[in-house]
């Protein structure tokens, strides 16, 4: 049930795209063919997401269930351990933040062709 809400969520964003570049177990969302999240759909699940640099350091502090970028680089992204997280809510938040840092760093041309 948790892939598919977050999967349902993901999909949702504009310009949004799924595949599995990588493996039959990691489902990866891109927008304008940027990664922002990626999803572990075989348990344990776990899930991606990039974050701001000061701030994937104060959640790994803050939440037991957030941890440095597992195979990603750890400056910029967060594995997430939804078993750990008590507040589904913060999970769809940080997806959504994730979101919206790729789409801020996307082209002018990119995000004009988003915005259509």
């Amino acid at each position: 049930m948790f892939v598919e809400n977050i999967r349902t969520h993901c999909l949702a964003k504009k310009g949004t795209t799924e595949s599995f570049p990588f493996d039959d177990e990691t489902l990866v969302f891109k927008v304008m063919n940027k990664m922002f999240c990626l999803l572990n759909i075989i348990p344990p699940v776990s899930l991606n997401v990039k974050c701001d640099p000061e701030n994937a350091i104060e959640l790994r502090e803050r939440h037991e269930g957030v941890e440095p970028g597992f195979h990603m680089n750890k400056k910029h992204w967060n594995t997430i351990k939804p078993e750990l997280i008590t507040d589904v809510k913060l999970i769809y938040d940080w997806i959504d933040d994730s979101y919206d840092l790729v789409v801020k760093g996307l082209t002018k041309k990119a995000k004009d062709e988003l915005n259509k």
